[in-house]
C-alpha cells in the first residue's frame, strides 16, 4: 500500500481580488485613478492569497463570510460531540452541544487563515455528500477519502490527511498475532457503512464472515467490544483513537505491500468535499492546505487524539 506524500498544490487568489476592485466601465478620470490606486493597494497587501479571495467574496454583502461545514460529530478522532467549548470546541448549529476533533481543528484553521466565520452542521454519514450537493452545507470535512465514486458527485480539495488501513482486534483474540491479511482468514468482521473499510477491505479477507455494516464508527467499535465480531477494519487515526477508549483493543498494521490490504491512494487520501464547480471555494481552501505538510497533519491529529473524550 503506497502512502502518498506529494506536496499539496497551492492556488494564488491575489489577482482575483485586484480584478474585483476594478468593476464597471468608463466613468470620470478621478474614478479611474481611484480604481487604479485601489488595485495597486490590493496588489501590495501582504495577506495570504486565500484571505484576499475570501474578502472579495464577502464584499458582495459587506459581511464576513460564514463557512458551513458538515460532519457527523461522532467519528473520533476526526470529529465528535461534547457538552462544552473546552479545548476550543465549536458550537453545533441548532443545538446546545459542541463539536471538536481533527476536522474541527482543520475547519478552524481554514477559517482563521481566510478571515471567515465557521458554522458546524451535524449530519449522518450518508447525508454528508447530499448536503454538499444541495447547498445545505458549503463543504464536508469529515474524514472522507477521495474516491472516484464520490468525485462523480462532488469536488474535493487536495488531501488534508493521509490515512493508512489498520485492523482492530481484542487482546486475547486468536487473531491478535496476525501479520498479514491472509492470517485473518475465517474471521467474523464488520466496519462502517459506505467506507472503503467495508466495501474494499473486508472482502479481501479469505473466507471472511462479513456482518452487516454499522451505521457509524462508534457502533463499529462497540460491536468489537461486545464480541459480536472478531475484528474491524478502519484507518489508523480511528484505530489510535479506539485504543484510548478501549484499552483492551489491539491494533494490527501490516506495513503495506502484498501482505496488506490492497488499496489505492484515492482510498486513503482524505479530502474536503464541496459542490462541483465551486472553484472559488476550492482554490481558497487549497491555498491554506498548500502551506501545510504531512507532518503538520500528523501533529494536529495527535493533538486531537490526546483530547478526545472516551465516549466517542
Amino acid at each position: 500500500m503506497k502512502k502518498s506524500m506529494r506536496k499539496l498544490t497551492g492556488f494564488a487568489a491575489a489577482g482575483i481580488l485586484a480584478a474585483g476592485l476594478l468593476t464597471g466601465c468608463g466613468g470620470s478620470t478621478e474614478q479611474t485613478e481611484a480604481q487604479t490606486t485601489a488595485a495597486a493597494a490590493a496588489e501590495g497587501q501582504t495577506e495570504a492569497a486565500g484571505g484576499e479571495a475570501s474578502q472579495e467574496a464577502a464584499a458582495d454583502t459587506g459581511e464576513r463570510r460564514t463557512l458551513r461545514v458538515a460532519m457527523e460529530c461522532a467519528y473520533a478522532p476526526y470529529n465528535w460531540t461534547q457538552p462544552d467549548d473546552s479545548n476550543g470546541a465549536v458550537p453545533i448549529a441548532d443545538s446546545n452541544e459542541y463539536a471538536y476533533g481533527y476536522d474541527v481543528m482543520m475547519a478552524k484553521k481554514i477559517c482563521e487563515e481566510l478571515g471567515w466565520d465557521l458554522e458546524i452542521v451535524r449530519l449522518d454519514w450518508d447525508s454528508l455528500i447530499p448536503a454538499v450537493t444541495t447547498g445545505q452545507a458549503d463543504c464536508s470535512i469529515a474524514g472522507q477519502s477521495i474516491t472516484q465514486e464520490r468525485l462523480q458527485a462532488v469536488d474535493f480539495s487536495e488531501p488534508y490527511y493521509y490515512a493508512t488501513i489498520v485492523t482492530l482486534v481484542k487482546e486475547g483474540s486468536k487473531y491478535e498475532n496476525a501479520t498479514s491479511v491472509a492470517d485473518l482468514a475465517g474471521a467474523t468482521c464488520t466496519s462502517q457503512q459506505s467506507t472503503i473499510w467495508y466495501d474494499t477491505c473486508l472482502p479481501q479477507i479469505p473466507d471472511a464472515n462479513i456482518l452487516a455494516a454499522t451505521a457509524s464508527a462508534p457502533d463499529m467499535l462497540m460491536s468489537l467490544n461486545a464480541d459480536k465480531c472478531d475484528l474491524v477494519v478502519t484507518d489508523q487515526p480511528t484505530g489510535k483513537g479506539a485504543l484510548v477508549a478501549y484499552p483492551n483493543f489491539k491494533m494490527l498494521e501490516f506495513g503495506g505491500g502484498e501482505n496488506d490490504f490492497q488499496v489505492t491512494d484515492e482510498d486513503i487520501n482524505i479530502g474536503i468535499a464541496m459542490k462541483k464547480g465551486n472553484t472559488e471555494l476550492k482554490e481558497a481552501i487549497d491555498s491554506v492546505l498548500s502551506q501545510m505538510t504531512a507532518d503538520d497533519f500528523s501533529a494536529m491529529m495527535d493533538e486531537a487524539i490526546s483530547v478526545q473524550p472516551l465516549a466517542n
